[in-house]
């Protein structure tokens, strides 16, 4: 009896689990599920030309950040980056995740594809061999599209092979020529053995001979073997007049490159980039394509925005002709000049430089990415001169990451990069649409608990925790500990007997709470001394610093694991902390912003942080009264800090200065709150009593009620008075309650009663 089909468990994916892969979406299986069966595990070529390769802001990205990675390794630039534990903890789905909406892309006639006069341009006419070119106009004679290589005489070709009705294996009927890619013409044709299918014809490299053309074809066919729902199925190899072909699925739609292009057409020939959240979404729902081909031991290589497909709503992955065993070091090496990873030409591909590609790709969909073949063809603009990068910090850190000249400081997996860009997607789009709103949901982290918020207070025992990794293997043995004093637990994780990297990060944690703020350096230096990229070991000494009061390294710290995981929230709201503390409060209120407004478990620790800001500038004579109690009344009533903003909002009207007005509010804010009763009666002493000396100086308005008492000098004594003697009904010790019973005594109104 056949087996119920295991649903993805990706949110708002409909999809079920074929071959270890969603059919819909592309994820993997979740953990515990059949994996899938895989493939098993030179001369620099453009895949494009067939060339061989060989200012002050409130952004954070200017602070000082902590040596982490290459930075701390030694030689500092070598070596490729460890898989790290945070990399294989995440798993998600759909073009735009459900965060944004993506617009379908239009699905076009095949045969509106065909070329009617295939040429290719002059400019892009290289030898195959040399990379010099080829083809070119001289003296007003236009090039020839076919002869020999001057420079190495390689014979050179740029006319289609095949022609409309030729039968090519005695099954693919030739249509017509559809582009010219770096390995020559691609054609559209049927397939006349599986009703008429469309197909696509492919060049393989080598062609020529006869015997390079067997090896090729044995080499590629590997590539059969690939199956997943976001990649272009290959059905087939065969052979034509000494030619040789991949025979691909025929996608139709549009490539993002032509997507780019239209676009600017409708501008009238101004650069018009995708919007940035489009661009990620694109990004986001190709990376289980890459997870998939990295998984069963392969690299793409050569990814661009020609490569993918959108049709209608979804997308795929397109030209395999470049991807390679990860273990192949012979092979030819496919790339494009301004995508390809700097170390390539050097070393090979690898999975970072795969990373690398998708960085790059990002970038140009984006934005305008003047330059990235000449100045920046393996660097990223400066951020003062960007103003993507300059209004989304968490993108620009992302792509810093991504596209890092060590490979080794790159994300380690397409899974690890997804995590962090859905993060990133989180916060773009709550910037476009929510404005300074606070956000309305909250999403759970893979790798940090929710923060703690105590009243108006933010140390750094209230920051988010790091979560422990279940896949340690002393992850049950730490769950396990149910001792609650730091110092004892400290000896207890001191002597463990396994000391995994869990247990000497909760170790140096546990020093902190302790005080023992020496151990928790050691600890930390001892982590990384064995793995330079470890970033909890940077949060923990960041967690250190604020103990410390030491703002400066603290700053340093979180600014580190931010550029690490940019598209979490806790070291944004750890790294504000550090700045509102250490004389930073334009970088503070940004980040506080940003947390804010993407998700709602941060709402109440952000808004505390902006209201604290704001209302030291009104202090300072900067008049931000208004916006301190906006950031207040952010805090929703479901927060269990909503009765702490309540008195701090009072507490900032009875102390501005603003009037009575300002006073009658400030009681009005609590009055549907539960307070402590004894917190009740001192808030209402302040108020009546401010209110009292503002009617003694600037004359009384019985139009104006402070707490049910009208703005005049005999109704406020007699309300403060009554105050002042609740206040001391409700104080334990004796000489307190005297002192209020005598200020009682000292507002109340004389009578002759």
């Amino acid at each position: 009896m056949p087996s119920t089909p295991l649903s993805c468990t990706q949110p708002g994916c409909t999809g079920t689990i074929e071959d270890g892969y969603c059919n819909v979406c592309g994820s993997p299986a979740p953990t515990g599920a059949p994996a899938p069966v895989g493939a098993a595990s030179g001369a620099q070529v453009d895949a494009d030309s067939g060339r061989a390769l060989s200012t002050r802001t409130a952004s954070s990205n200017r602070l000082a950040s902590a040596p982490l990675g290459s930075a701390r390794a030694p030689g500092g630039t070598s070596g490729t980056r460890r898989l790290g534990s945070t990399s294989a903890r995440t798993r998600a789905a759909r073009l735009g995740a459900g965060i944004t909406t993506v617009p379908p892309a239009p699905v076009p006639d095949p045969l509106a594809a065909i070329k009617t006069d295939p040429e290719v341009p002059e400019s892009r006419r290289f030898c195959p061999n040399c990379g010099n070119p080829v083809g070119r106009s001289r003296q007003g004679r236009p090039g020839r599209p076919e002869g020999f290589c001057p420079n190495c005489r390689a014979a050179f070709s740029f006319t289609p092979k095949l022609k409309k009705g030729d039968l090519v294996a005695h099954q693919y009927e030739v249509v017509g020529a559809i582009a010219h890619g770096g390995l020559g013409w691609i054609y559209l044709a049927r397939d006349k053995n599986v009703s008429d299918r469309w197909v696509v014809l492919k060049g393989l490299l080598n062609s020529g001979d006869p015997d390079a053309l067997a090896a090729a074809i044995a080499e590629q066919r590997f590539l059969a073997q690939v199956e997943h729902p976001l990649i272009v199925e290959i059905y087939n190899f065969v052979t034509h007049d000494n030619a040789g072909y991949i025979v691909m699925e025929y996608v139709p739609g549009l490539s993002l490159k032509d997507i780019l292009k239209d676009r600017m057409r409708a501008a009238g020939g101004v650069y018009s980039p995708i919007p940035v959240d489009q661009a990620i979404a694109y990004i986001l729902e190709v990376l289980p394509a890459f997870q998939y081909l990295h998984d069963t031991g392969l690299l793409y290589c050569d990814f661009k925005p020609d490569n993918i497909i959108q049709a209608g709503d979804s997308i795929k992955l397109i030209d395999l002709g470049g991807v390679r065993r990860i273990d192949d070091l012979d092979s030819a090496i496919y790339g494009t000049v301004g995508y390809q990873a700097p170390e390539v030409p050097e070393v090979g591909p690898s999975v970072a430089s795969d990373i690398y590609t998708l960085g790059r790709s990002l970038v140009s969909l984006a934005m305008e990415f003047r330059g990235n073949t000449t100045t920046y063809a393996t660097t990223l603009p400066n951020v003062a001169d960007t103003p993507l990068f300059q209004r989304y910090d968490s993108l620009y850190r992302l792509l810093a990451k991504t596209c890092a000249p060590n490979p080794g400081d790159r994300f380690a997996t397409a899974d690890e990069l997804r995590t962090q860009l859905l993060g990133v997607l989180r916060e773009v789009v709550a910037a476009e649409r929510h404005g300074d709103r606070p956000a309305s949901h909250s999403t759970a982290s893979l790798l940090f608990e929710p923060p703690v918020v105590e009243g108006d207070l933010l140390q750094w025992d209230n920051l988010p925790k790091l979560r422990v990794d279940d896949t340690d293997s002393q992850a049950a043995w730490l769950a396990s500990i149910s001792v609650d004093d730091p110092v004892a637990k400290l000896e207890l994780l001191l002597n463990a007997q396994n000391p995994s990297i869990e247990v000497r990060l909760a170790t140096a944690y546990t020093a902190v709470e302790a005080g023992e703020l020496d151990t928790t350096d050691r600890v930390v230096g001892e982590i990384l001394n064995d793995d330079p990229w470890e970033w909890r070991a940077i949060w923990l000494a960041g967690l250190a610093a604020l103990a410390r009061n030491d703002w400066n390294n603290a700053q340093a710290a979180f600014n580190a694991v931010y550029g690490q995981v940019p598209g979490e929230l806790a070291p944004k709201l750890a790294l504000a902390v550090a700045c509102e503390e250490g004389g930073q409060p334009d970088i503070a209120e940004s980040l506080y912003l940003t947390c804010l407004r993407t998700d709602a478990n941060f709402t109440a620790a952000a808004a505390f942080g902006l209201a604290r800001i704001r209302s030291q500038r009104h202090t300072e004579g900067a008049g931000e009264l208004e916006a301190a109690i906006a950031a207040l009344d952010m805090v929703p009533t479901t927060s269990r800090s909503f009765v702490s903003a309540r008195r701090q909002k009072a507490a900032l009207l009875v102390g501005s200065g603003a009037g009575l007005d300002a006073l009658s509010a400030a009681l009005e804010s609590v009055a549907a709150v539960r307070l402590d009763p004894r917190d009740r009666a001192q808030l209402r002493v302040d108020v009546l009593s401010a209110a009292l000396t503002d009617v003694n100086q600037a004359g009384p308005r019985p139009d104006v009620l402070v707490g049910g008492v009208p703005a005049e000098a005999p109704p406020l004594q007699d309300g403060l008075e009554a105050a002042y003697r609740e206040l001391a009904l409700l104080t334990e010790k004796r000489d307190d309650r005297v002192r209020l019973v005598d200020e009682a005594n000292r507002v109340r109104r004389w009578t002759w009663r």
